[in-house]
């Protein structure tokens, strides 16, 4: 069953761009600044509260990254569903997907800016800090309205989800999106005081990290067009034959 261990494998390296966009994502010039007063309000606490580490937000946390995880996996089920309803027309779609995603990537590579990437577009969650059920709701709200903020890497992902045109594979690919973007939120509310350090020193080279970004994307969308993955997926067969047996 060579077409279906291609598949599998090929599932490999794509979950972990989709990992390191995750993580990007969260990376970003419109997400990193916000995290503290977000783990604050979701903690019911202020930001020098925050800052002391007198509360730290965890459990808000928690169901924070499971309001946004559970709206990735359902965004990758129907990316999928999607794919299989225009399989005949599947190499198009493709193209135009890979075409795309390597222009948002010359976007942070600050080879041109599209004017809509810059922009925020934010859902109010309501009144609803302080509680766990608060923060799920927030959860949900950051990941349908966080756009077009997160667009780009979320759109390249949500791609390569609908070109394989598996439903599990596809949630699979989105929930390991969500690990990257997610796990970082749930390492800074647990160890705040002790990384702000570091969030300070991404905040000072978020040039950098937009054209890492940048490049990722490119690099997705070239894969996409050239048919990368499977290409990836003969050679991680060929170098590890154990991988024929997954699945």
């Amino acid at each position: 069953m060579l077409e279906f261990d291609l598949a599998t494998v090929a599932f490999l390296p794509a979950a972990l761009i989709a990992l390191v966009a995750g993580l990007l994502s969260f990376l970003s010039p419109c997400v990193l600044p916000i995290v503290p007063p977000y783990l604050a309000y979701m903690g019911g606490i202020t930001v020098g509260e925050l800052r002391e580490g007198r509360r730290l937000p965890v459990l808000p946390a928690i169901f924070f990254v499971l309001g946004l995880s559970t709206i990735f996996l359902l965004l990758g089920i129907a990316a999928s569903a999607f794919g299989r309803a225009i399989l005949q027309y599947q190499g198009w779609f493709i193209t135009i997907a890979g075409i795309t995603v390597m222009v948002f990537g010359l976007h942070f590579l600050g080879i041109f800016r599209i004017g809509f990437l810059d922009r925020e577009i934010r859902v109010d969650a309501g009144d609803k800090g302080g509680s766990a059920f608060g923060a799920y709701i927030l959860g949900l709200a950051f990941a349908f309205g966080w756009t077009p903020c997160m667009g780009p890497q979320l759109s390249a992902i949500l791609s390569m989800a609908a070109s394989d045109a598996s439903l599990s594979r596809g949630a699979a690919l989105l929930g390991v999106y969500a690990i990257g973007l997610g796990v970082p939120f749930l390492l800074l509310a647990a160890f705040f005081p002790r990384l702000s350090g570091l969030m300070s020193f991404m905040k000072r080279h978020m040039a950098k990290i937009e054209r890492i970004m940048g490049l990722l994307l490119w690099t997705i969308g070239l894969m996409m067009l050239t048919g990368g993955f499977t290409a990836m997926a003969y050679w991680l067969l060929e170098a590890f034959p154990f991988l024929a047996t997954i699945g």
